[in-house]
């Protein structure tokens, strides 16, 4: 089965990335987690995103805060799709810098962007991809959904 990539430029990162391996654990999904920072290690970035695909991964997540550039360069590298959250971060600019870092690419490079801090979404997101050929994913997706309508509708009687 394939796996996810989840990628984060700093290990100070991972408390909003854990979000995306979470809940792709859940689904049943191989995740392999690693650090590739854009600025520190362009070297590994370079051999990461070159190389992903060759290694069995479906869809990459990359998590990046302030100057964000992991997501956009490992979209440029690689033909897998990418999913970038932008992280609010201590050296970011209330966490606009990084959402607009990561949904500002120009035509040719698309990344996948999902909410400041939205690791969560950035998971299911992934597991769609793999469900869209995947039925027992897509099953699980189908699943999990009918759980959240299940809990509005819970919500909603618990107000009576």
């Amino acid at each position: 089965m394939s796996k996810i990539g989840v990628i984060m430029g700093s290990k100070s990162d991972l408390p909003v990335m854990q979000d995306a391996v979470d809940i792709l654990k859940s689904f049943n999904i191989d995740v392999e987690v690693d650090i590739v920072s854009a600025h520190r290690t362009p070297e590994k970035l370079f051999d990461y995103g070159t190389n992903a695909h060759k290694k069995g991964f479906a869809a990459i997540i990359a998590g990046a805060g302030g100057a964000a550039h992991l997501p956009g360069m490992i979209a440029s590298l690689s033909p897998l799709p990418v999913i970038g959250v932008p992280i609010k971060s201590s050296n970011s600019i209330d966490g606009w810098d990084s959402v607009l870092s990561i949904l500002q690419m120009p035509g040719g490079v698309p990344v996948a962007t999902v909410a400041l801090n939205g690791a969560k979404n950035a998971g299911i997101l992934a597991a769609q991809i793999i469900g869209s050929s995947n039925k027992d994913i897509q099953n699980k997706i189908i699943d999990y959904k009918e759980g959240l309508k299940a809990m509005v509708h819970k919500s909603a009687e618990d107000l009576k």
